[in-house]
């Protein structure tokens, strides 16, 4: 268990962890359950209290293994669930949310996002999520694959300056959101949160950061966690399937890198040097 989980601050002011527990993937396969539903158990034991789901991954399935998880647990939980694009119309986002709060088994959702932008007017998505905090469905509201050009016509809309997270695709291997949308949300105090951190476990494979790895006794998937968490602003949701998996991952949060870390991993893995596009996966 780590010394303390780390934690850093919404715009609302509420402090969140720094590492969060993403189920991408699970309630894909019903003889894995027991086995992600006791992980998710045990990252709350741990202090990693905040759960990422949505009601894509496994068209529901995985909200429904998270609230087998949290059963009874309710309100140490900071729930993170997210609405699709083509739901995103003032009724769409009405009726998806409360579909998600009957998967999850809970009256309401404490950050809810918008998947990724499509063709729905921002406005109007904006609009529901609003009206859902308003009737206590949902606390928070964020984007999620937003990049620069779209959060500056989000925080220009009515009530768009209510906008708490970015979810976003950032590791070691994909530096591209720190050449500008990271220092444009650090600037504004939104903080980014990072989805496949460890690249889909293909970091964890990888002989630079098994070096860097060899000073800290500590894997190569622990130093690519560890150095997400370092970046200000900046939280991970790994998925973690296992409990095992979800030690190991609790354990990156006491990883110090040292400068010396930092510029071995800066030629491993270069930051970048012009605008690219936003990525996803």
């Amino acid at each position: 268990m780590p010394s303390t989980v780390r934690t850093l601050k919404l715009p609302s002011g509420e402090a969140v962890p720094v590492l969060g527990q993403g189920t991408w993937k699970m309630g894909e396969d019903r003889r894995r359950r027991t086995d992600e539903v006791a992980a998710l158990k045990l990252g709350l034991d741990l202090g990693i209290i905040l759960i990422d789901t949505a009601e894509m991954y496994a068209s529901g399935g995985a909200e429904e293994v998270v609230a087998e998880a949290i059963a009874g647990r309710r309100d140490e939980t900071f729930l993170v669930s997210k609405v699709l694009p083509t739901n995103a119309s003032r009724a769409g986002v009405k009726r998806a949310c409360e579909n998600s709060l009957k998967r999850l088994s809970t009256d309401r959702i404490d950050l809810y996002l918008l998947h990724w932008p499509g063709s729905v007017p921002l406005s109007e998505t904006v609009e529901a999520f609003e009206t859902l905090k308003r009737e206590g469905k949902i606390r928070h509201w964020g984007v999620s694959n937003f990049d620069t050009d779209e959060m500056e016509e989000l925080v220009g809309l009515p009530s768009g300056s209510n906008v708490q997270t970015n979810q976003i695709l950032y590791n070691l291997s994909r530096r591209g959101p720190e050449f500008d949308l990271a220092p444009w949300s650090l600037k504004r105090g939104i903080p980014l949160m990072a989805y496949s951190p460890v690249e889909q476990g293909a970091l964890a494979r990888n002989a630079r950061l098994e070096a860097v790895a060899s000073r800290h006794n500590a894997t190569a998937a622990q130093i690519a966690l560890a150095w997400v968490m370092a970046q200000p602003g900046v939280m991970a949701i790994p998925k973690a399937g296992r409990q095992e998996h979800v030690r190991q991952n609790v354990a990156a949060l006491d990883i110090k890198l040292t400068r010396e870390d930092f510029a071995e991993l800066d030629r491993a893995f270069p930051p970048p040097t012009r605008k690219r596009g936003l990525e996803m996966i």
